[in-house]
């Protein structure tokens, strides 16, 4: 089905892509080096994408929705290079993360790089509005990653606090995405939140989905391990459903691997702990539970496209929508 989303707009994602290798340029070999390799790992471009189709479905014309689509995939890259700073991440992709291969310091820093080239590229899209959503977007994708650490190996989490952690960190951009290709556009005020809050359930559908996959996808073709939330002490949606509905003995055991995950490092899990609750979360209902409130989101972002006029871009959002609830990756 992606493959199909990304047909519609095919051109114009061949631009976006070569548009990220010039904009990678620097005369520091390392920055390149790790720019491209995080780059050229892949990743289904989700956001970009959404840049694309919003534009395009409000009527645009123009060329700068390729400049704006590389300023989201960069964000999104250097937030990346950060998480798997902050979360001892060695896998990402099914090949070794940047920090791995290289080192902490370099992938921060790279990440920086990356950070201010997205605004440098912004300011050359000449457009204060775009200017002051992507500013904001950063300021809280930050507090999300704040949110996030507080979190960490906190059992008491609750359903609430998870859903700011996912808003802030995840969902935002996509928000972000979507809301500036309406302005790019020059779309109503009203057409623009309207995109933006299409953007922000296709974000909380997508990442309700993914925590979802860390406990029944395919590990090999997710590129990471299964339950590497856990062993990283993430209390996702599926671990506090199971600790609010399972027995006390369940909870009990979810609560201790929550505590003692990742306080330094992963090994600090026993693995057969790790193994016992990944079985609790996939028999408990947890995983349902959790799917049923991303197919809710992305049933809300399908309501909002349904009001948009009947074109290409607006059927690959429909699609869109749906393959955050539909994907196996």
């Amino acid at each position: 089905m992606y493959k199909d989303i990304r047909a519609v707009v095919a051109a114009d994602f061949d631009a976006v892509n070569q548009f990220i290798v010039d904009k990678l340029y620097s005369d520091v070999a390392l920055v390149e080096s790790i720019g491209h390799y995080i780059i050229d790992a892949g990743g289904k471009r989700m956001r970009p994408v959404l840049v694309l189709l919003s534009a395009r479905s409000c009527g645009y014309e123009g060329s700068q929705h390729i400049d704006l689509a590389s300023v989201i995939e960069f964000i999104h890259t250097a937030t990346l290079l950060h998480d798997d700073v902050v979360d001892m991440s060695s896998m990402r992709r099914g090949r070794p993360t940047a920090n791995e291969q290289w080192s902490n310091p370099s992938s921060v820093l790279v990440g920086d790089f990356i950070y201010s080239r997205a605004f440098q590229v912004l300011v050359s899209i000449g457009s204060m509005d775009i200017m002051r959503i992507m500013a904001d977007t950063t300021n809280r994708i930050a507090e999300g990653e704040v949110l996030q650490l507080i979190n960490k190996n906190n059992s008491a989490a609750t359903q609430e606090s998870y859903m700011a952690v996912i808003r802030h960190k995840t969902a935002i951009l996509f928000q972000a995405a979507a809301a500036c290709g309406a302005i790019l556009a020059g779309a109503s005020a009203e057409q623009q939140k309207m995109l933006g809050d299409i953007g922000m359930h296709i974000g909380l559908a997508f990442q309700l989905i993914d925590d979802v996959l860390d406990y029944e996808g395919d590990a090999s073709a997710m590129g990471k391990n299964i339950g590497d939330d856990l062993a990283e002490g993430k209390p996702t949606l599926p671990l506090i459903h199971a600790m609010r509905t399972g027995s006390a003995e369940d909870s009990a055991l979810i609560k201790r691997c929550i505590e003692s995950a990742a306080k330094d490092d992963k090994s600090t899990l026993d693995p057969r702990m790790l193994q016992d609750v990944i079985a609790i979360i996939q028999a408990s209902g947890s995983l349902d539970y959790t799917r049923q409130l991303a197919n809710a989101e992305a049933d809300k972002a399908l309501a909002l496209i349904a009001s948009l006029k009947d074109t290409p871009y607006r059927r690959a959002l429909e699609d869109m929508a749906r393959f955050s609830v539909q994907r196996s990756t």
